[in-house]
């Protein structure tokens, strides 16, 4: 699985929250989007919009003061609030009720058993809004499936919710033709109506361009990449070791700490890892697989970089420091349950895992402690890391929709951004006090009927600028955010950055079968050869060709980053 893929449970950003609930894991994902080849921006159906088009387009960027972050963002991090604010301190991010009192009936993937629908969540939700939405939830595992059948019909709900990972195929192609353009409610300072909006940082606007329209509303995340190598930081104390520097350390202390007889193990596998130590391009969406070197447009499985992290990867396999179920991807656990489980001692993840494993764990093993440590180059200097999309999941509203709906839409969608220390962020992420979760020692716990209440749905139709906020574990928001911040340092733009495109549909789906390539080869399955001739039958039924085609749109649209 690619990191902007995949995740053991629910994408939300509502993971990045003060409770003491197990967490949830936070993906940024990976789009296509639409072209600089002529005509219209309606009548697009490749490429892109960028420069002086998208600046157009974009909303104006209004910064939010209501609440400020105990640590500000740098070189691209997300903020941290490392303290609950009290019931009475609360801010209000929303004085008046927006919403008509309409009605919205909305898709969206869910992870888990969905509520019923009239849970005292939801009508509070409703209520303060002024909007009566009906979810309509599908499970999240398989909601590629419904959405491309949904799209694909005449009749499909007033709003639709699309993860960037589930781009793919014809769905970009549908987003341009059944969604409606917000850009008269939202170009310029028409957002200044909607506050919250507007403190959406515009290169998460700029991801929501499809079809040389406004059409989403995006979910915005920091670009510094969310996968982290974690450790064992108890363990590793108490055997004595420094965390490696290089990958070949990395791998003679794998030898030395594996000890597969008493079932432990140096690692997890760390595919994701790899690609970050061997400075290989992003890997979650199409258009960040390219990147100019020496003037030349470049993708990312044609790098020497692209296979020396395989072989890496492979060779910790080879060297049985890997955790033997790993081996078979769909077997049952995860890397994380085989972490807390004292078997494996390094995984990769996204580093909400800190969090929630420790959240986690800390009532069952009041010494378990871990920590994600810096990533390292090639040759054990500082990495070279590229940055991931700035945002990740986004939310549409019909064509068919009467202005009042596209109103009624963004009412929500502003009140579910609404920033941290807010009334309306305690609603939106919390629920009901008292029903949804308790106030002890100053902190927001959910009750049982929280956590399956408050989880999902709302997270989707509207977010803040990018932040991390476990006030239980103030630590561990430090931490990620300093991580961030260190890793931020060593992070470039590659040039389609922030950009949506959609390929032509004759190379969409050209690369669809590197990743299993990668899992095959990394396990020993396949050889590294087998990959260099899938990048030559790749160049050869397509890739030049798409090459050619990329760089014509970034010829006339230029780059974004």
């Amino acid at each position: 699985m690619t990191p902007n893929s995949a995740a053991p449970s629910a994408p939300s950003r509502r993971s990045f929250l003060a409770s003491t609930a197990v967490a949830t894991a936070v993906v940024a994902g990976g789009v296509p989007l639409l072209s600089a080849c002529g005509g219209s921006q309606e009548g697009r159906k490749e490429g892109t919009t960028s420069g002086k088009d998208a600046k157009k387009i974009l909303p104006a960027f209004v910064a939010s003061n209501v609440v400020a972050p105990d640590i500000p963002s740098k070189n691209g991090s997300a903020a941290g609030f490392t303290k609950a604010l009290p019931t009475a301190d609360l801010k209000t991010s929303v004085p008046k009720k927006l919403g008509s009192g309409g009605s919205l009936k909305i898709m969206s993937p869910f992870w888990g058993t969905p509520p019923k629908g009239d849970n005292p969540y939801y009508k509070a939700m409703n209520e303060a809004v002024g909007v009566d939405v009906t979810w309509q939830n599908q499970d999240g595992i398989t909601y590629d499936q419904k959405l491309g059948a949904v799209l694909a019909s005449s009749d499909i709900p007033d709003v639709v919710v699309v993860p960037a990972w589930n781009l793919m195929g014809k769905i970009p192609s549908a987003i341009n033709a059944k969604f409606a353009d917000l850009g008269p409610y939202l170009s310029g300072d028409k957002v200044k109506e909607y506050p919250n909006l507007a403190a959406v940082p515009s290169e998460a606007w700029q991801r929501a361009i499809f079809g040389g329209q406004l059409r989403g509303i995006p979910m915005p995340g920091s670009y510094v990449t969310n996968i982290a190598p974690l450790y064992r930081r108890d363990l590793f104390e108490r055997k004595g070791y420094e965390v490696p520097r290089s990958p070949d350390a990395f791998l003679s202390w794998a030898k030395e700490a594996t000890d597969a007889k008493s079932k432990l193990w140096a690692c997890d596998d760390m595919k994701w890892a790899a690609f970050h130590i061997y400075g290989v391009f992003p890997g979650g969406d199409k258009e960040l697989w390219w990147n100019l070197v020496d003037g030349k447009l470049v993708n990312r499985v044609e790098t020497e970089e692209y296979l020396e992290a395989l072989e890496w990867t492979r060779k910790l396999y080879a060297a049985g420091v890997v955790h033997p179920d790993a081996l078979n991807i769909k077997a049952g656990g995860t890397a994380g349950n085989r972490f807390t489980a004292g078997e494996v001692l390094v995984y990769n993840q996204n580093i909400s895992d800190w969090w929630g494993k420790t959240a986690e764990q800390r009532t069952q093993n009041p010494d378990f402690d871990m920590a994600a440590f810096d990533y390292f180059g090639a040759d054990g200097g500082d990495p070279t890391l590229w940055a991931g999309q700035p945002a990740s999941i986004f939310t549409f509203i019909s064509k068919k929709a009467t202005k009042q709906q596209i109103k009624d839409f963004l009412a929500l969608c502003n009140y579910c951004a609404a920033p941290y220390g807010t009334k309306e962020f305690m609603l939106t992420a919390y629920g009901v006090e008292g029903t949804d979760y308790e106030t002890k020692k100053g902190l927001p716990v959910k009750t049982t009927q929280g956590v399956n209440e408050v989880n999902g749905a709302y997270d989707y139709t509207g977010n803040p600028a990018p932040y991390v906020a476990y006030p239980d574990l103030p630590e561990i928001t430090q931490g990620i955010v300093e991580w961030q911040q260190r890793m931020g340092a060593f992070t470039r733009k590659t040039p389609f950055f922030g950009l949506t495109i959609t390929e032509p549909n004759r190379w969409a789906n050209l690369a669809d079968n590197f990743e299993q390539l990668e899992d095959d080869t990394v396990r020993g399955r396949k050889k590294i050869s087998d990959v260099q001739q899938a990048v030559s039958d790749w160049k050869s039924k397509g890739g030049d060709k798409l090459r050619d085609w990329y760089k014509k749109l970034l010829d006339e649209t230029g780059s974004a980053s």
